[in-house]
């Protein structure tokens, strides 16, 4: 186990990194956020029943972790709205298009954040489906009304 367990984290260790840090804009929170989330699927591995595939199943877990931490630090002033992390190391952006983006995702929804996040990772729907438990219908139409909400708030920042 302690073989596969390496070969998982060297593999998906770097996304979930990234899905930590598009909760806050603390990077020791998202440390400890990552880091947690790895002991979890540490200790669930075993219980693993393969009903979906390891890397969606790892994702809720990120996402439970991460939802559950923020709970808990908001009492420290962190906002869960305000994202200041790279979500997608995107050449075509410059540094100034980068942050105009970081900040009009922050302004999303929280369950929004997640699936744009996703989409930004490039899984396929099929998964993001299964990682926030809607229809696959049902996050294409999401997405669509993201990317639009986004496209509007991306606009006003690009003007100031």
């Amino acid at each position: 186990m302690k073989t596969e367990f390496k070969e998982i984290y060297k593999d998906l260790s770097p996304k979930i990194y990234k899905l930590c840090l598009s909760y806050c804009a603390d990077r020791a929170l998202a440390d400890d956020l990552h880091q947690e989330t790895w002991i979890a699927v540490w200790e669930s591995l075993p219980k693993f029943r393969h009903e979906s595939q390891l890397s969606t199943w790892i994702y809720r877990i990120a996402i439970n972790t991460c939802l559950t931490g923020m709970k808990k630090h908001k009492d420290k002033n962190l906002n869960s709205e305000k994202i200041l992390s790279k979500i997608v190391a995107d050449e075509s952006f410059d540094e100034h298009q980068m942050t105009i983006l970081q900040q009009s995702i922050a302004q999303l929804r929280e369950a929004d954040r997640i699936i744009i996040t996703l989409v930004l990772e490039e899984k396929p729907y099929t998964e993001i489906a299964e990682i926030t438990g809607i229809t696959e219908n049902n996050l294409r139409v999401k997405i669509h009304r993201i990317k639009r909400e986004l496209s509007e708030i991306y606009k006003k920042y690009e003007n100031l």
